[in-house]
Formats: structure tokens, sequence, C-alpha cells
């Protein structure tokens, strides 16, 4: 499922709100997996009197602050204790090429690089970030930067309006339907991490002249190495298509989560809550 928002009336639906729920009947779906947040950060259903940001008293909260801290106290004392080394080791970092091994340095690692360090300094906003975006951070922050020019932010790229309208639908859908939650950038870079794909497969993905073929190339990859079939009428769809194929990425991952193939997150996250697939290949 990708992008509500998207979804037109159907010929037979009086209410593009209704033409997911009649597929999900239609074609008895038991799972599925959107690309937006299920849960809300914790001052969202917060009722204490609040004492600020700098003091939240909720034990999540209070941790992932405290591991931010520690992080960058630990990078300040390599930097007071032998300051020479650690520039000429901050000028090596700076070099670093995740294209030659995506899993080779984690963000999390020292040396922090000077992106990841800006984003512990502007730190964790109970208000708009989970305790899920600081664990993602600490893990693919670079790669998702150097890789897309974005990091993960759980609200950043989420309208009211999406939250609001699929609030509305999950209402109407099955009790026995399971949701979960994946993101399209985190599942490219473990194909990357499993050698299923190249860097330059996902730098291809947003040439407008080789889009197509990138694409195609990525999905026959993925069809050989996970031994899945794919229709041809169902490929050319995926491939014409930007957002049918991140849905079909999205659609990988919920088959990662039945096969029991996922990353499993902290408890801290609270993975029962987000619902979150973080699929290895």
């Amino acid at each position: 499922m990708k992008s509500v928002l998207q979804v037109q009336d159907d010929d037979d639906i009086e209410d593009g709100d209704d033409a997911i729920r009649s597929w999900i009947e239609k074609f008895q779906v038991d799972n599925i997996v959107i690309d937006f947040p299920l849960s809300r950060p914790a001052c969202h259903d917060c009722e204490l009197d609040c004492p600020g940001v700098h003091k939240c008293p909720v034990s999540e909260v209070q941790h992932v602050q405290k591991e931010a801290k520690d992080i960058l106290e630990k990078d300040q004392k390599l930097q007071k204790t032998n300051p020479k080394h650690y520039e000429r080791e901050r000028n090596i970092d700076d070099l670093f090429d995740y294209s030659r091994d995506i899993v080779e340095k984690w963000p999390v690692e020292h040396l922090l690089s000077r992106s990841f360090k800006r984003r512990l300094k502007k730190g964790f906003i109970p208000y708009r970030n989970r305790t899920l975006d600081f664990w993602i951070w600490c893990f693919y922050h670079d790669q998702l930067l150097n890789l897309f020019k974005s990091t993960f932010d759980s609200f950043g790229n989420t309208s009211l309006m999406i939250l609001s309208r699929f609030s509305y639908m999950k209402r109407h859908f099955p009790k026995s339907l399971n949701m979960f939650e994946a993101n399209v950038n985190l599942i490219l870079i473990e194909l990357i991490r499993s050698k299923i794909l190249l860097k330059k497969n996902i730098v291809n993905m947003s040439d407008l002249d080789i889009g197509v073929e990138a694409r195609l190339d990525i999905i026959k990859k993925i069809e050989n190495k996970l031994n899945i079939f794919i229709y041809d009428h169902d490929i050319e769809i995926l491939v014409i298509n930007p957002r049918a194929f991140d849905s079909f990425l999205l659609a990988i991952a919920g088959q990662r989560k039945l096969l029991d193939k996922i990353i499993e997150t902290p408890k801290w996250t609270s993975p029962e809550k987000t619902k979150f697939i973080l699929p290895y290949f």
C-alpha cells in the first residue's frame, strides 16, 4: 500500500476511501504494509504535566536522550584526549565511501560522521520523533544521506491529511487485518547490504533517461535472488510506475516478515506499537 491519497475512485465504487476496503475484501488480504507511521510520538497521547523536552519522564524518551548524550560525550572525549590523532581520523572518515561496503561502518561507530553529529546535536524531539527514529539514525543515517540525500524522519514527509484519512479508513478495515510499517529506502539499503543490488542500481533509478531500465534491473535481480515469480504484465506496471515499484518493495518486506527474516528492533523502540518491518535478505 503506497500513498493512500493517490487512490482514485473506482468505476464501481463511489468513494476512493471505499476502494481500498473493497480490494482488501475482494482479494481476502490478511496483511498490509504501509509506508507511513502506525504509531505516534511519545507526546501525542501523553497526559502528564509536562516538565519540558529535556526533563521528559517517559522512560523510552529518557533512554534515547541518554544514549545520544553518551555518544556525543564519547566523541568529545576522543577529541580531547588526542586532538591530532582525532583530526587525522576525522579526515579519513570524511573520505569514507559507503559504495565500497555499506555495512563496513555504522553511523554510531566512532569516529562519528559530521552529519551524524549534527543530527544528534539537533536533539531528539518527543513531540515529533519516535524512539524508532533514533535507532534508525544510529544504524542508517549516513547510508540514507549518501544514497538518498535524506535521513529518516517519521513525520517529516507525512502530512496530517494522510494520517487523518488513514485513521478514518482503517476503522472500516476487517478486524483480522494485520498492518505493518516499512520504509522503501531502508529496504533498498538492506538489498545492497546482502549483495543483491549495487549502489549504482539505486543511483540509476533517479536518472530520467534510464530510470525505467534501472527499476527493471532491480526487479529482475530480486526475482532471481529471492526465487519469486512475477507475471510479465505486472513487471511492466512496476517498471513504468514508480509508486507501484515502491509498493512492490513494501510487499517484499511483508513477505520477509512472514518468513521471519526481519531485523529485530530494541524494546525501547516500542515494536509492538510501530509494527515496523526491517527485512534482511
